[in-house]
């Protein structure tokens, strides 16, 4: 009963649209606590992570065009998302990727602990990805390339554990749909454009 539950609400937490249906789908990275699941009255309580505002920022959704956040922000292009804040980020691609793009991050204070990349829709490289925890290890950071819809989720579920995180994103060139959001993406169209 209960993953029958997580698995519907993970199914219409997945997709937004933009408003006025301009955009194509997001798809969320969604973290789920399971701590204090049962409150003794015979419940069961599950919290998601990217809905709550009190926790900082959270990425709860992407495009090819940008991101949305949890307070309903929506970004355009590759950024920097801070616990806190969040930075549009210099670059286009994952080859544009080196120690002056990703400079910003050893000088912050207080040191962040993690830097997650998403990479878009490309599957990190070797040669890419040691170049980069080379450079962050000379400034004690760990580093994780992933691709974009794993480094937000990564992101979410580490920003909600408190941790210094930081994540620089790039928008994925390639976005692939299931039957269960083009289904939202039409039941969210119709609520759009009822009338009273």
């Amino acid at each position: 009963m209960i993953a029958q539950t997580l698995r519907a609400v993970a199914q219409r937490s997945r997709s937004f649209v933009f408003p006025h249906g301009s955009c194509r789908m997001l798809h969320s990275g969604m973290a789920v606590n399971f701590s204090k699941a049962y409150d003794y009255d015979g419940k069961t309580k599950v919290t998601i992570f990217n809905t709550e505002t009190d926790l900082g920022l959270m990425i709860t959704g992407y495009s090819q065009y940008g991101f949305r956040l949890n307070n309903d922000m929506v970004l355009i292009g590759p950024i920097s998302v801070f616990p806190r804040s969040v930075l549009s980020w210099n670059v286009n691609t994952f080859e544009d990727i080196n120690e002056e793009s990703l400079s910003l991050f050893p000088t912050l204070d207080p040191k962040i602990d993690v830097l997650i990349i998403g990479i878009g829709d490309q599957s990190p490289s070797p040669p890419l990805s040691k170049r980069i925890i080379e450079f962050m290890k000379k400034h004690k950071i760990n580093v994780e390339v992933l691709r974009t819809e794993q480094a937000c989720a990564t992101f979410n579920f580490l920003n909600a554990e408190n941790r210094m995180v930081a994540c620089a994103l790039i928008p994925p060139l390639h976005i692939s749909y299931n039957e269960n959001d083009i289904l939202q993406t039409k039941l969210k169209q119709k609520e759009l454009y009822e009338t009273d």
